[in-house]
Order: structure tokens, then sequence, then C-alpha cells
């Protein structure tokens, strides 16, 4: 039952209680490099203060958000990670009828669902590297109240060309339709400085932008995402929905210090930019079918089975079976360093050759 209820990557914990020892996770799309030094050590000055209650408004890291982004700190929203605040947005629009891609993060449709909404779905397709298309500009009108982006797209690693971006924020405008972006894994792009639409919540108010500390930093553990958007109004009904601790002091004396950490986000990207066209090379090798990601994470798919004999293996995949327009034989797997794709490169040529006894 347990197992079932997990619509997510990441189940180390699963995997420890049937093996007895840690995986190689490649179910979840997090910073190989682990956490930083600067992060562990503010973790636990935090900790030595526990006996208070943390600040609910998140004073100190909104402000150090509102300067890394350069915008007023009443603009930030911080939550107990993107999920947190993706619920927030459907219980504080609760829109008549949103907008969602196919496959797309699971959580969308998940909160809608919570609030009780109806929800289209715009079909991204194989043969058109699941990018999206002009024609999406036909499925927003006055009748959409809430559109959600991911970009990157989770799990196709794909991004929006950025005139269609914004000729979507436009045409939401007109319409009068809330255009949620999901730049969670933006920082992961080669050049997330010109794909972010952070510089453009001035001129859209009906512009919500998430983005989280979970993925760039490895804090997956520590729960802490934030929005942007220039509707207080918006803002003030998404901090009603939900409880007023909803970020622990620990998380956020860690996101204080993770925008202090230039050089760990350097050389993460420089490690998903060399070994990403290397992992997806090496899986068309193998025969398999690999949609060209622009994030930390490679969607492709395969013939035959890979969960369980890799999970024999001690290495932990991500079906994605259960998105909204794949199959079973679509999986996604994160970049990680150059030895451990390599493990993962071994492992499924091992299974296929067993395959082909």
């Amino acid at each position: 039952m347990e197992s079932n209820s997990l619509i997510h990557g990441g189940d180390w914990a699963g995997f420890e209680l049937e093996y007895g020892s840690p995986p190689l996770d490649f179910s979840s799309n997090v910073s190989p490099l682990g956490v930083p030094e600067s992060i562990g050590a503010a973790v636990a000055e935090a900790v030595r203060t526990a006996d208070r209650y943390p600040d609910p408004l998140c004073r100190g890291v909104r402000r150090a958000i509102a300067g890394a982004e350069q915008v007023p700190v009443d603009w930030c929203l911080c939550g107990n990670g993107s999920a947190d605040l993706i619920y927030r947005a459907a219980l504080a629009v609760r829109p008549r009828l949103a907008l969602l891609t196919a496959p797309t993060f699971g959580e969308y449709g998940a909160a809608l669902e919570l609030a009780g909404r109806r929800i289209a779905e715009y079909r991204l397709r194989s043969e058109n590297g699941f990018v999206l298309q002009e024609d999406f500009l036909d499925c927003i009108t006055p009748e959409t109240d809430m559109v959600f982006l991911c970009e990157p797209n989770n799990p196709t690693g794909r991004t929006t060309p950025k005139p269609l971006l914004l000729s979507i924020l436009d045409r939401c405008r007109e319409t009068g339709t809330l255009l949620v972006a999901d730049e969670c894994f933006g920082g992961f792009l080669d050049d997330p400085a010109a794909h972010t639409l952070a510089g453009l919540c001035s001129a859209y108010p009906n512009l919500l932008i998430l983005k989280a500390f979970t993925k760039l930093y490895a804090l997956a553990g520590l729960r802490l995402g934030y929005c942007l958007c220039s509707s207080g109004q918006l803002l003030e009904a998404m901090r009603r929905t939900g409880q007023p601790w909803a970020v622990s002091a620990p998380a956020q004396a860690a996101g204080i210090a993770a925008l202090g950490e230039t050089e760990y986000v350097r050389r993460t990207r420089a490690v998903i930019q060399t070994e990403r066209p290397r992992l997806a090379a090496g899986l068309r090798d193998l025969g398999f079918q690999v949609v060209p990601g622009e994030a930390n994470y490679l969607l492709f798919s395969s013939s035959a089975p890979l969960l369980e004999p890799l999970r024999e293996r001690g290495i932990l995949l991500r079906s994605c079976g259960n998105y909204s327009g794949l199959d079973g034989s679509w999986y996604r797997t994160a970049v990680r360093t150059a030895a451990e794709n390599q493990r993962l490169l071994t492992a499924l040529r091992d299974i296929r050759k067993e395959g082909n006894r």
C-alpha cells in the first residue's frame, strides 16, 4: 500500500527497508554534489534555537531572495517546498478551468483536484520532441483561469521556445488568466537568465513564478521553495490557505546560506553540462530513444522493463508510467557524476545482454 501511494521518485527509504543499504538514486533530480558545507553549518546553528518558533513571515530569507532576484521583498512568498506553493495557489485561486500540459509534474493536477476544479490537458507529442507548439495559444480562452507551465518541463526536460513563452504570457493577460511558471529546474539550464520570466513580474501581475532550493542546492530533505509575483492580493490569499509555520528555522537558514553559494552552483552546472550529453549518448548507444533534455535529467524509452533489474543492482530509476501522456515504457534518469552515470550505463548494458540471451 505504501509504494502504491508514492507518485514521485526518490523512495530511498523503501529501498533501505528492503535491502538494508542505500541505493544509487537516479530517480530524484537533485545536484549530485551533495549539500554544501556552508549550508550544513547554517542548519546546525539554527538547530541551537529550535526551542523558538520559526519566523512565519520568513523575513530573513525573503530579503535574501529579493536581493538575489532583484525584486521587492513583498513580491516573495516562501513555502514548504514548491509543492506547498502549488497547492496554495490552486486553493487560493480555485479556478473554474485550469490548463496543463501532458506529461508534466503531477502535483499540479493533484492540487487542482483537491480544489475541486476542472482540468484541460494539452498533449505534448513525442514526434515534436515533447516541445510545446503554437496551437497551445488557442487553448487559452477567457474561461481558462489558470495555466501551469513547467520550464523546463518535468519529466521531458524541454523548455518552451522563449518567443512562444512570451506570447503565452501576453495571451494570459488578454484572457485574465493566471500563468504559473514553474522554474524549479531552471538553474540547470545552460543559460538560466535567458529563459526565466522573473524580470517580467512588474508588467504582468497575472504571472506567478515558482522556484525552489530543493534541486540546485540538493536540499530536498529541508523543504524550501518560493514564489515571485507582483500581485500582493494573490500572495496574501496563498498565505492564508496554509498553516503559518510552513518553513522551519533550519530551512530558512539553509536558504540564506545557499544564496551565497555561487561557486557551488557553478560547479554543479559544469557537471551537468558535461555529463548530460555523455549520458544521453550512452543511452542512445544502448538502443534507447532519448529525449534531448535541457536540465539535469533525461527522459528515455525502453522496450524492456528496467525498474526491477536495476533495483536488484542497487539503482533506482523513475518510471514515468503514471504521467498523463506517457506509458510504462518511458523512464526518467537524473544526470549525476561521471562515475555514477557510468555505473548506470554498465548496469543497463548488462540488463540488455541478459535480455538478448
